[in-house]
């Protein structure tokens, strides 16, 4: 099948064109915290950015409409394209603090060891990226010396980036018979509220906001200061995990802001549409959706799990302390937020056991609920394999006659249907594995021999599922080849893999690498 590379232009032109308004609409933020100096970097960053997409836009005006293929490579280009243009605000007020080009009433404050940085354009996509991809690794060195615009933006890029750079364009650009649940589609995306494909874009934005909004003010209930409540809850509920501290939510040394930060990720982790219908009463939804009773299920599991090998480590001083980091881990990993409340590992130095790491890693692997923030495989996949195999398994002690039908939750599946989605969800978990062994093997080829191995597959883990945590690995520090490898971990995960293998493919047949 024939790209048509004309539709692709034009629809990365538009979501490029887009996003460049989260530029606009952080200038104010800027000034609002006296930060003057930082507006021209907006600015100068919302008219490139802006201009690339109009640019792309206008000339492939005339293109036809999307089809599926077009759709995937437009994802995959797209979320490549604001990974890289979104960089500019880190770069730019960087480099004007570096400068100094304003008089005194900018209020620029000196070049600090963090702002510092971003002055590399690698460490600048590196934080791009993992804010659009929702994933909160940081090059950062300590959050507190970052201008609060460079925290907004942050913040901003995984809120955004939490729903979808495509959910956000097709909100403000769709129009009937544009192509919009194509793209939609994707983004990893298949759940619909409504019949509208537009309709359902504006109810999961109205859901978004108002949780985001109920995040605030329980953060801001349990004495979490007001700058950190807004940040940390666009983070939250966008299971992003950036923060504005170094030491995360750990900062605060407070059990009562750690328990409530759980629910925050608990509620990023759950459909869209189940939240559509708890909204409306029906909170049967809790325990019905098969997806939502396996999240509470999953989260319980791995968090006594967790908790079991932590205290028979005597890692922690008392039982509830222990219960309550493996709570909070467990959920951060799983719900692939990424906060932090306790120390995986130093680089080199090891501070929690294989078993601990291992189990943690797990939850990073699954996910959560498809149609909620998350990423990694999410555990429809992971249930579709599991059931699918026993039935496959099973298959063989019956007639050959036998017409047999596979239930997944409420849904009774033929066996034609049932093998499609066995067979996609086998796919994406091989691709998935494959990507991983690749970063693993960068960064063990890259890094000292030192740290441990079970240390760096929990960092590539992280990355390519969108999570954030660390084991102190990942830095400023790094070899560029390893920010690089993550890069492209995180840019494949937030993906689930296929639109980066269709980009690929389409990359490789027009240089002729097929002939």
């Amino acid at each position: 099948m024939r790209v048509r590379y004309r539709a692709v232009g034009r629809d990365v032109g538009r979501i490029v064109q887009v996003v460049s308004l989260m530029l606009v609409v952080s200038i104010p933020v800027a000034a609002i915290n006296r930060e003057f100096y930082a507006i021209p970097a907006f600015a100068v960053s919302a008219v490139t950015m802006g201009g690339i997409g109009v640019a792309l836009a206008r000339r492939y005006r005339d293109a036809s409409t999307t089809g599926k293929l077009e759709a995937m490579i437009t994802a995959a280009g797209a979320w490549a394209a604001v990974g890289v243009l979104g960089a500019l605000p880190f770069l730019l007020i960087a480099w004007t603090i570096a400068i100094d080009p304003f008089p005194a009433w900018a209020n620029t404050p000196p070049l600090n060891d963090t702002t510092d940085i971003f002055l590399n354009p690698l460490d600048a996509v590196f934080e791009c990226m993992s804010g659009f991809t929702g994933t909160g690794l940081t090059v950062a060195a300590v959050e507190e010396e970052l201008p609060r615009s460079l925290h907004w933006w942050r913040s901003f890029t995984e809120w955004i980036g939490g729903v979808g750079v495509i959910v956000l364009t097709v909100a403000i650009l769709a129009r009937p018979g544009s192509g919009s649940l194509t793209l939609y589609e994707s983004e990893a995306r298949s759940e619909k509220i409504h019949p509208s494909i537009v309709n359902t874009v504006t109810e999961i934005w109205k859901i978004y906001l108002g949780l985001t909004l109920a995040s605030i003010a329980l953060f801001l209930l349990v004495g979490m200061p007001l700058w950190d409540a807004i940040n940390h809850a666009m983070t939250g509920i966008a299971t992003g995990g950036f923060s504005v501290h170094a030491d995360s939510i750990g900062h605060y040394g407070s059990p009562l802001i750690e328990y409530a930060v759980v629910p925050v990720m608990v509620a990023g982790s759950i459909a869209f549409p189940v939240h559509y219908l708890i909204f409306r009463g029906e909170l049967e939804n809790f325990y019905e959706d098969v997806q939502t009773r396996w999240v509470f299920l999953w989260f319980g599991i791995g968090s006594l799990a967790l908790t079991a090998i932590l205290w028979a480590n005597g890692q922690y001083e008392t039982f509830e302390e222990t219960f309550r980091i493996s709570l909070f881990q467990f959920v951060s990993a799983t719900s692939n937020t990424g906060f932090g409340t306790a120390t995986v590992g130093e680089g080199t130095e090891s501070v929690w056991s294989a078993g601990a790491t291992f189990v943690t890693c797990l939850g990073m692997l699954t996910g959560a609920a498809a149609g909620s923030t998350v990423s990694g495989l999410k555990l429809v996949r992971v249930i579709t394999l599991v059931k699918g195999t026993a039935w496959q398994i099973g298959s063989v002690f019956q007639p050959d006659s036998a017409i047999r039908r596979l239930r997944l939750g409420k849904r009774s599946l033929g066996e034609d249907q049932f093998q499609r989605e066995y067979t996609e969800a086998a796919v994406v978990f091989l691709l998935w594995i494959a990507f991983l062994a690749v970063g693993v093997a960068v960064l063990l080829r890259t890094l000292s021999p030192a740290h441990p191995v079970e240390y760096v597959v929990f960092d590539v883990m992280s990355a390519q599922s969108n999570v954030g945590l660390d084991s102190g690995i990942t830095g400023p520090g790094m070899p560029d080849t390893a920010k690089a490898m993550l890069i492209l971990n995180m840019w494949v995960g937030r993906l689930e893999i296929i639109p980066v293998a269709v980009l690929l493919g389409a990359i490789f047949r027009r240089l002729g690498l097929y002939r």
